[in-house]
């Protein structure tokens, strides 16, 4: 690869907008392999580029770590991913916003008539959850995580 074309720790931060230390956080978790300079300098690809920013985006849609690093395992070293491998990460994303854009808006549909009232189990859960109910469901607020009541009503339905 030519010198000219690898980016010094800082060019990557200014660049991706992260800081030299998160860029080393993802080094050293294998993330990123930068390369070595006579003087022991890290020198990084330019895509390392593609590939901190595609953890940033990662991390926006709840990624964890290890998720984020199973799907870099998948990428190719040395190269710039290609709008193929691009495209196969977005197929597992797009399941993966799909629920949680379904999960965001359920939750301001019921937001208001549950949490909203303050009670969580008084005078509208005695019409809805009787005897609380929905407990043998799990915990938290069931109604509001999306399950139905015995009739298959959701608490909103009405």
């Amino acid at each position: 690869m030519a010198a000219q074309a690898l980016l010094a720790i800082g060019d990557l931060a200014r660049r991706t907008g992260l800081s030299v230390s998160a860029i080393r956080f993802y080094e050293a978790r294998g993330l990123i392999h930068p390369l070595r300079n006579s003087g022991g300098q890290r020198r990084f690809a330019r895509s390392d580029i593609r590939r901190l920013s595609f953890i940033l985006i990662a991390q926006q849609i709840g990624l964890t770590l290890e998720e984020i690093m199973s799907e870099l395992a998948r990428l190719p070293q040395g190269r710039s991913p290609d709008a193929r491998d691009w495209r196969a990460i977005s197929v597992r994303f797009r399941q993966r916003l799909d629920d949680q854009i379904s999960a965001l808006e359920r939750t301001r549909a019921r937001l208001d008539g549950c949490i909203g009232c303050g009670c969580l189990s008084l005078k509208l859960c005695k019409i809805y959850n009787p005897q609380d109910r929905a407990a043998s469901r799990g915990t938290g607020p069931r109604y509001v995580l999306g399950d139905a009541d015995e009739y298959g009503r959701s608490p909103d339905a009405n």
